[in-house]
């Protein structure tokens, strides 16, 4: 079971360590970023399509604690 977070960093107890923290954050390309961008290059938008890889509008982002390096959750967008 994952805790719920944000797209941003955040401060919680560690569900392995149970330590206080702030999460390590990766945000990560996901199915409807692909598609999002497959799209966009089939309307010759090319630019738009690898602007989605390169800012976190289109991506969801997997909090890690710090201590420990366990998954905490992970954040859809």
């Amino acid at each position: 079971m994952s805790t719920p977070v944000g797209p941003e960093p955040s401060s919680l107890i560690c569900p392995n360590c149970h330590q206080q923290v702030t999460t390590r954050t990766e945000p990560k390309a996901t199915t409807k970023t692909h598609l999002l961008a497959l799209i966009l290059s089939a309307l010759c938008l090319w630019p738009c399509a690898i602007a989605l890889y390169c800012t976190k509008c289109a991506r969801s982002t997997d909090h890690f604690c710090p201590s420990c390096n366990n998954y905490v959750g992970t954040y859809v967008r």
